[in-house]
């Protein structure tokens, strides 16, 4: 797989070349910024861009920026993104560029925090399962989009386990992955994927990453009119 990287750190960019070589994908373009990203796009035709949130000059929301602008240009391009913290606001800008009702094409998303680098044979399956098609949302994110949208009625109805469930959805996991780490069977994990998007007031849909966006926009929709309390550190 062609993979392109946008990462200012010097070690972190040139640890991520090392890991995805090492597991034999092809690295096209490792870049300090985004200043050249859409022509080395462009150049290099990569099948998967890994973007940090944070960029130069101002470190502040270049990275967002970048993948938002790909994800309009090339709305089928595999993005990842990484982030330092879990910074609510950014990833629900990106889930919200997904169109979950399916409206306009959209290419696979990940939103990841830096430290799941460091379980390699997880950041790479990560990856993999991104540029196969799936979504794959950081635990951290899905939790912190769950505990500060509480206060709608529907979110408050999702047992424990559902939100186990929904978390492991959201992190690209099977139906099989999913009854294997929780213990339980498959047929209990799809009743309880039922009951989740039966409480969501979702359609009933054969695609996982369609659902699993919509769950996610829904929950993020669902605090829309509530307090914000801006990004999480």
């Amino acid at each position: 797989m062609r993979i392109l990287i946008v990462e200012d750190s010097v070690l972190l960019r040139e640890g991520l070349v090392r890991l995805l070589e090492d597991a034999g994908h092809d690295v096209v373009a490792a870049l300090p910024d985004a200043t050249d990203l859409d022509a080395r796009v462009d150049g290099t035709d990569p099948e998967l861009c890994i973007l940090d949130v944070r960029l130069p000059p101002t470190f502040v929301d270049e990275g967002i920026r970048a993948a938002l602008s790909l994800r309009r240009r090339i709305p089928r391009l595999p993005l990842l993104v990484l982030s330092q913290y879990v910074e609510e606001r950014y990833a629900s800008d990106l889930i919200a560029a997904q169109s979950p009702t399916g409206q306009r094409a959209s290419g696979p998303l990940g939103y990841l925090l830096k430290d799941r680098v460091a379980d390699v044979a997880e950041f790479i399956a990560s990856v993999e399962r991104i540029a196969a098609g799936s979504t794959v949302l950081d635990p951290e994110v899905v939790a912190q989009l769950l505990t500060r949208r509480t206060q709608d009625d529907r979110l408050q109805s999702l047992t424990d386990r559902e939100r186990s469930v929904l978390a492991m959805i959201a992190e690209g996991k099977s139906n099989q992955a999913i009854a294997a780490t929780l213990f339980l069977s498959e047929a209990s994990v799809e009743k309880h994927i039922t009951a989740i998007f039966q409480k969501l007031g979702l359609e009933p849909d054969e695609s996982g990453n369609r659902r699993v966006l919509a769950a996610i926009a829904h929950i993020e929709n669902a605090g829309l009119n509530g307090p914000q309390t801006g990004m999480s550190r």
